[in-house]
């Protein structure tokens, strides 16, 4: 993963990001109910508190002492105890399914979009909506460039959308992410 992400405003968290795709993709995870920011600061939390980010070391821990050192404040979600088992789930599913290399999940056999879609949805925790904006995440700003992987990713893989994580680079995009959900929350109420 050769790009720099900028999503959490906090640069060790976005290294972590930036480096480490399990990270990413277990700040996608926590992505639901929280500030995008500090879901995406969860990976760095748990980092911290495990000396170390481990997709196999999550995988292997003991569920209830990582579920207790997920909770620990700041806790990684508002939920914590059931994000840290998802995320906990996660680690076992990559582990078990992929040899514990997340990018496996985009890299093995040549996938196109609809096929690392189907990947993505397949993950523990992963839905419909989840999949297709790390798609776009991975399209739009870590060169994963599957073929259709712009029309997998539906309308979070527009060009020049500010839909979603996948659109943040920066504060400001970041504002502007905000400012469309807010409107779109809005139109939906109507």
């Amino acid at each position: 993963m050769p790009k720099k992400l900028r999503l959490t405003g906090d640069a060790e968290a976005d290294k972590l990001l930036s480096e480490d795709p399990f990270a990413l993709l277990t700040g996608m995870l926590l992505d639901q109910q929280i500030a995008m920011e500090v879901a995406f600061n969860g990976p760095k939390k748990i980092a911290d508190r495990m000396d170390g980010f481990s997709v196999t070391k999550i995988a292997e821990a003991d569920l209830e002492e990582f579920v207790e050192l997920c909770v620990q404040k700041p806790a990684i979600h508002r939920y914590g105890g059931s994000m840290a088992r998802r995320v906990h789930a996660l680690a076992e599913h990559i582990v078990e399914n992929y040899g514990g290399k997340t990018d496996r999940i985009w890299k093995t056999g040549k996938p196109d979009g609809a096929e690392a879609l189907k990947r993505l949805k397949a993950l523990p925790g992963f839905g419909d909506q989840k999949a297709r904006i790390f798609l776009a995440l991975l399209g739009k700003q870590l060169g994963v460039k599957l073929d259709g992987w712009r029309e997998a990713a539906g309308a979070y893989g527009e060009e020049g959308s500010r839909r979603s994580i996948a659109d943040v680079t920066s504060a400001e995009s970041l504002t502007e992410v905000r400012e469309f959900k807010k409107a779109a929350k809005a139109a939906a109420k109507k």
